[in-house]
């Protein structure tokens, strides 16, 4: 599209920009939270309710189990491609909100301070959604209408793995065929750079239960009686040295070597530990540099273990004196291409046989793969020279994120191209108390996605028109 075309893009996304912040609102306003499974029926229908409001029409799928996914369809504008069709991926569960005694306004009756709106999910990831569902809402206000077919996949278990989610995209499949598709989330960086990834990293969560007697006893017992709560961390720490090595046999198992491609996109990639130290109020210095490598090859290409929590005994107020009867850790394994969770399930329990803690109970939570798209792929040059161009400013594109989803599951049955990109900046704490994106970045995350819309069919028949004179 033409600089003239972008204006008017620009001019009705602000026309329409009050709408869509109050439509959001009210969309934040439901405690979609799948691990409590609070509020899904009615997210769900509100779902439905803003595709059908935006022109589209939306199927429920909940015949495999799980939270239902909901399927949204625009068809081609009358000037349109209606050969091209590019697939949004989305979520409409969201994290739990605690700690609730951290957060500086109610999570659940959106806020806006100073141009952020605040809310748990505002930026993971109900923002993107409303965002994309505008853009379409500008494309129809605009000379010819959608430039393509537009579908939607809106699950509602991403925040505790997408469990569920495979067998609909195997079961549907030609339902969400598409050329390509934009995943859930991104924003901007320190530097205000809009941050995208064409890939994701897989994950093997894990609980590890150690239990020792039927009761909680007197600790006076500790002088005869072994303590769950420390043979548990004990077997912890035959798993990760403190120089922060992971010491399982087999971890390391299938990674893939990453591309030439891919290892210069990941050294341009910016990173300030300055900025990184200020906004989590680091307390210590980057594991990275005690080892002397680099953050953003860690990031990108090197799996991790990380206790997400451990419970056991007495913790609230005040003392009481137990001797735990039994203790649980959250472990949670972030995967780069070639890993897989089951492998590395097996792996730590014959870790943990080893070294005499067969006694401590191991299973999965969640596993996925990690996935990296075509890096080289039109569509995702298309998607960068379309964010250069409405955010006036060079963007970021990692091959894959820190961060894990159902990329792989995608991949693997569609087979098409994936970029990440959303509204939220660096400062949006998802997952965290305080959640928030700025409403400036809003209003351009829904330019861009009409934007790259506009010029999606184009980008893909010109990549097809060099492949077939080669």
């Amino acid at each position: 599209m033409t600089g003239s075309n972008l204006q008017e893009l620009k001019n009705y996304a602000k026309e329409l920009l009050p709408s869509a912040i109050d439509t959001l609102k009210e969309y934040l306003r439901f405690p979609t939270i799948s691990a409590q499974g609070t509020a899904i029926p009615e997210t769900v229908q509100y779902v439905e309710k803003m595709i059908s409001e935006a022109g589209g029409h939306s199927t429920v799928l909940d015949d495999l189990g799980g939270n239902p996914v909901v399927y949204g369809f625009f068809a081609a504008g009358p000037k349109g491609d209606s050969s091209k069709t590019l697939l949004f991926y989305n979520h409409y569960d969201v994290q739990p909100p605690e700690p609730l005694d951290e957060w500086n306004s109610e999570p659940f009756n959106p806020s806006v301070i100073d141009g952020k709106l605040f809310a748990r999910g505002v930026a993971d990831n109900k923002g993107d959604l409303v965002a994309r569902l505008t853009a379409i809402n500008v494309l129809k206000q605009a000379e010819g209408g959608l430039p393509c077919n537009i579908k939607f996949l809106i699950e509602g278990e991403e925040e505790i793995g997408s469990p569920n989610l495979a067998p609909y995209l195997k079961k549907y499949k030609e339902l969400f065929q598409a050329d390509a598709c934009i995943w859930e989330f991104g924003g901007k960086d320190e530097e205000e750079r809009i941050s995208m990834v064409a890939g994701i990293k897989g994950m093997a969560y894990l609980e590890l239960t150690c239990v020792g007697a039927d009761i909680d006893m007197h600790s006076s017992v500790g002088a005869y009686v072994d303590n769950a709560a420390w043979r548990l961390v004990q077997a912890l720490a035959t798993m990760k040295n403190q120089d922060n090595e992971i010491l399982v046999e087999g971890f390391y198992d299938g990674i893939q070597e990453p591309k030439e491609s891919e290892k210069q996109a990941v050294k341009a990639l910016p990173f300030s530990e300055e900025a990184v130290s200020r906004i989590y109020g680091l307390k210590r210095p980057l594991i990275t540099a005690a080892r002397g490598s680099d953050p953003r090859d860690a990031m990108v290409f090197e799996p991790t273990m990380t206790i997400c929590g451990l419970v056991s005994g007495y913790t609230g107020p005040g003392a009481k004196t137990v001797l735990p009867k039994s203790a649980s850790a959250k472990v949670d394994c972030r995967l780069v291409p070639g890993q897989d969770p089951d492998h590395i399930l097996e792996s730590v329990k014959k870790h943990l046989k080893k070294h005499g803690f067969d006694d401590i109970e191991v299973s999965m939570v969640n596993g996925q793969k990690a996935y990296r798209s075509d890096y080289n792929h039109p569509f995702v040059a298309h998607v960068m020279q379309t964010a250069r161009d409405v955010y006036e400013k060079e963007g970021i594109l990692a091959p894959n994120s820190a961060g894990t989803g159902p990329m792989y599951d995608f991949g693997e049955q569609l087979e098409l191209p994936i970029v990440s990109t959303g509204v939220g900046w660096v400062e949006s704490k998802a997952h965290a108390p305080n959640e928030s994106i700025r409403l400036q970045d809003f209003e351009q995350g829904i330019v861009h996605m009409a934007y790259m819309l506009s010029g999606f069919p184009a980008a893909l028949k010109s990549a097809e028109e060099e492949t077939n004179a080669i």
